[in-house]
């Protein structure tokens, strides 16, 4: 029988950190949700300490998760640890998940902490996280810059304070595989009962390594991987759950370890994350882009076709490829629709929000005669807009464009209940829109990033639109779905806008 590698899924909780990828309670809880069909050990749901709606947003996922474990992460402050306690008090399963810097140069420069300080925190750390539960995992955050004598030290310290799960995190993405490796090897050799607890990595991919890390790690003992879905995370991301996964599952020859993954739940997993963050995934990604079972060479088709095994070391439809399937159209009625939703893990109540939703999807019908599960998800990210967030509206608008003209976007939105239009040209039909919306609600703003994607396939597909704004430090990712690109476009811009309006801010537990 061969290990259990445990899943540690923390995209609710770094992932989110990534610039623009916050997300709403509505949308956290859905993707909990589909962590938890895809049989995720650990889902981080966040850190309650850094705001009152991460608090809630944690709360909820523990209320309403019952197979996975629910984390929540703290600094190794009481008034943290308190904070994460209390929010996943309602969970089945339940993780604090503490963390405090021992690499010299966080210990001098951020904590102007003494190592001994560190230790002593530690320890205390545990013990107030082990009031709310037995499950204590506990981070030496920058291990992988950290000396070895004090890992040593600290890791035997928090054993005897009761942490069960210990993480060697390589925070800044420094390490190379035989060296992480091998540090990963001294700690289990030489920390006092390191066979009493789960040795843990997360690892950042500043380097390109995160999951060549992770793995070297598996190899030589640790048995859990702190990963998200396609390696969303700070800077350059995390280690990707997907890659990890079918690595672990297709080189079974070399990894000792095997997952609790429904793997066929991937592709969609992914497909959730990149609607909800507006982080597309790029096509040559591993597992989860569109070319990752794609064979463009002749010589590579023939020999797919005559055996697939030539040049396909995994069967797509084992990742969740395909399963887009057809749910929904023009005649489907009320109770499919709802049924539809409960299935896909999306909470609708009843009334005026669901009549809305109801009729959203009834228009979307008559402009696409295919409805897939993907475009479920993007008419409900739309319709969890509700009024009190939505300070700016589109009410009408209107495009010209041609080969041989000036393109231009007539726009009237509704702002705070009241209309406004404006007329403005541009050297497209988007970006006349912009322009026009600009003109109006004259944000400030500056675009980072526009971005397009086909929800699925045929000329009818929905286009999803992403635009990062950036004002006065705040960067903010918005989110338009439409079957006419420009409308998606405008969508997603005042989306970044209300966002913008809102003032909600995240607190950085890096920071």
């Amino acid at each position: 029988m061969k290990d259990t590698l445990t899943i540690f899924d923390t995209t609710l909780r770094d992932g989110e950190q990534s610039p623009g990828a916050s997300m709403t309670q509505e949308e956290k809880l859905r993707l909990a949700r589909q962590l938890e069909r895809m049989r995720v050990d650990v889902i981080e749901a966040g850190f309650p300490a850094a705001s009152q709606g991460d608090f809630e947003a944690v709360s909820a996922i523990a209320a309403n998760i019952r197979e996975s474990t629910v984390c929540g992460l703290a600094r190794a402050t009481e008034s943290d640890i308190t904070r994460a306690g209390e929010a996943i008090a309602a969970a089945a399963r339940r993780r604090v998940h503490t963390f405090i810097a021992t690499s010299p140069i966080h210990m001098e420069k951020k904590l102007r902490m003494s190592p001994e300080q560190v230790v002593e925190q530690a320890v205390k750390a545990i013990g107030w996280a082990r009031k709310f539960t037995d499950d204590v995992e506990f981070s030496a955050e920058d291990a992988g810059r950290s000396e070895i004598d004090f890992l040593v030290r600290i890791f035997d310290a928090v054993i005897q304070a009761g942490a069960t799960t210990l993480n060697v995190p390589d925070t800044v993405g420094y390490n190379v595989p035989a060296q992480y490796a091998a540090t990963l090897r001294t700690l289990i050799e030489r920390v006092p009962n390191a066979d009493k607890v789960i040795w843990s990595v997360h690892c950042h991919n500043d380097l390109g390594l995160a999951v060549a890390n992770s793995l070297a790690a598996v190899i030589v003992g640790a048995r859990q991987v702190e990963c998200t879905i396609n390696g969303l995370g700070e800077r350059a991301g995390n280690a990707s759950l997907e890659e990890v996964v079918m690595a672990v599952r297709t080189r079974s020859d070399i990894f000792p370890v095997q997952t609790r993954i429904d793997t066929t739940q991937i592709v969609p997993a992914s497909r959730l994350v990149s609607q909800i963050t507006g982080y597309p995934v790029q096509p040559n990604k591993a597992i989860v882009g569109a070319n990752a079972f794609a064979h463009e060479s002749g010589i590579h088709q023939d020999g797919v076709l005559k055996h697939r095994e030539t040049y396909e070391i995994m069967r797509a439809e084992d990742v969740g490829w395909g399963a887009n399937k057809l749910v929904l159209g023009k005649h489907s009625g009320r109770t499919a629709f709802r049924a539809r939703l409960e299935e896909l893990g999306i909470a609708i109540g009843s009334g005026e929000q669901f009549d809305a939703a109801f009729a959203s999807f009834k228009t979307l019908a008559d402009k696409k005669h295919e409805i897939f599960d993907e475009d479920l998800h993007a008419l409900m990210s739309d319709e969890t807009v509700t009024p009190a967030t939505e300070h700016y509206r589109l009410n009408d608008a209107h495009f010209h464009s041609g080969s041989n003209e000036t393109p231009q976007a007539d726009v009237t939105l509704t702002i705070g209940g009241q209309a406004f239009s404006a007329t403005a040209t541009g050297s497209g039909p988007v970006d006349a829109a912009f322009k026009a919306i600009e003109s109006i609600a004259t944000s400030r703003s500056e675009l980072l990033l526009y971005s397009v994607n086909a929800i699925t396939t045929g000329t009818d597909a929905q286009g999803e639109v992403t635009v990062r704004l950036s004002r006065d430090g705040r960067i903010v990712n918005g989110q338009g779905a439409d079957t006419d690109i420009v409308i998606a476009s405008a969508k997603a811009y005042l989306n970044a806008l209300n966002k913008l309006h809102s003032g909600s801010e995240r607190v950085n537990p890096q920071v």
